[in-house]
């Protein structure tokens, strides 16, 4: 038997998922990374609660960072847990995942992009991230296209069915 979820908090599962990302760019590789978060912003993120939209990942001094990425401030909180909702937040990797994310992004052009802000089995932060490339306005037509046409697809097949 499950145990029921507290006050509908996420103790492990996606808390936050940027569906435009996949969209808007080609993702090659992907890595997770930890999060280092406060406790109001980890309270928040468990409520389901952030944003990822126009979030990406960069490097600053010998270090992945997470900006942009819009955690609110944790309401039942106190004076104590105000916090900047768009800080910028420290990714945790390895010394050369770090190195090879900068290689990848001076080299290539890439962009790291957050894909989705999930809580591992054992109810740790984690993000997803993608090494990724922007796509052509055609791409993203054809995309498009692909989508409206497995849609019909379905539904023709769907409708055949019932007579």
């Amino acid at each position: 038997m499950t145990e029921p979820r507290k006050k509908g908090l996420i103790s492990h599962g996606i808390a936050a998922q940027n569906r435009k990302a996949r969209f808007d760019y080609k993702i090659g590789e992907t890595i997770e990374a930890g999060l280092q978060l406060i406790g109001p912003e980890v309270k928040s993120l468990r409520a389901g609660r952030a944003t990822l939209a126009e979030a990406w990942a960069g490097e600053r001094d010998g270090e992945m960072w997470l900006f942009n990425c819009y955690i609110p401030e944790w309401q039942a909180g106190s004076f104590m847990a105000k916090f900047e909702p768009r800080r910028p937040r420290k990714l945790l990797l390895h010394r050369k995942q770090v190195q090879s994310l900068t290689g990848a992004i001076t080299r290539e052009g890439a962009t790291l992009v957050p894909l989705d802000i999930h809580f591992n089995d054992r109810g740790r932060a984690k993000v997803l991230l993608g090494l990724a490339e922007g796509k052509k306005k055609h791409d993203k037509r054809a995309a498009i296209a692909e989508r409206d046409w497995q849609r019909d697809k379905s539904r023709m097949m769907r409708n055949k069915g019932e007579e």
